[in-house]
């Protein structure tokens, strides 16, 4: 988490990656749930400081993974959205469109978007960070 919030999208795709190859049956690997609960796992412990939420609802779709500050935690909410065999700019790109962050209004200024990408046939694993 800590790479994720010093916006350091290398080390935040190298966990992922190694939390993906470690924790996935390879029946499983390539499948879009089985990275929405990978990611799931890299963020575990950030249940401390965050209550969340997969599949948030927006007005026009659906977030893979929203992280809400829990009272209290001075840190920014994260919307994420993953990409198979896209790039993590193209997650980030529809963050945007489908206006994902208007569920998490009050944080805007202190709200990070993140996309997070993987390739099926490399398994490479990217990220972007921005902030909004």
């Amino acid at each position: 988490m800590r790479s994720l919030l010093d916006g350091d999208a290398e080390a935040v795709a190298r966990g992922v990656e190694a939390v993906h190859d470690e924790s996935t049956s390879i029946l499983s690997y390539n499948n879009e749930n089985s990275l929405s609960c990978v990611i799931s796992l890299a963020f575990y412990y950030a249940r401390n400081d965050y209550v969340i939420h997969r599949e948030y609802a927006s007005d026009k779709g659906f977030a893979d993974l929203v992280l809400i500050p829990r009272r209290n935690v001075s840190k920014p909410a994260v919307v994420i959205d993953l990409k198979c065999n896209k790039d993590a700019v193209t997650a980030i790109d529809q963050i945007k469109q489908k206006s994902y962050p208007a569920k998490v209004a009050e944080y805007l200024g202190n709200l990070l978007l993140v996309g997070i990408s993987y390739d099926r046939e490399t398994k490479q694993h990217s990220c972007r960070i921005e902030k909004a």
